[in-house]
């Protein structure tokens, strides 16, 4: 895939994740597959999206597990 279709995809998945925080675990896991394609090809992370990713792991472990 393509560098700009995986940013296109994170992009989507950035404006799911302000509309619906519900599913934030979801869209976690999805951005972290988005993330790990540009690793797999070899292409840089952009610092903003590690710092999300980051932050939302930081947010998700610190949530009560149901």
């Amino acid at each position: 895939m393509a560098f700009e279709d995986i940013k296109a995809e994170i992009g989507l998945l950035l404006s799911r994740m302000q509309n619906a925080p519900e599913d934030l675990q979801e869209l976690q896991i999805q951005l972290m597959e988005k993330l790990a394609e540009l690793k797999a090809y070899g292409l840089p992370v952009p610092e903003d999206l590690q710092a999300l990713e980051d932050a939302l792991d930081a947010e998700l472990r610190a949530r009560p597990q149901a």
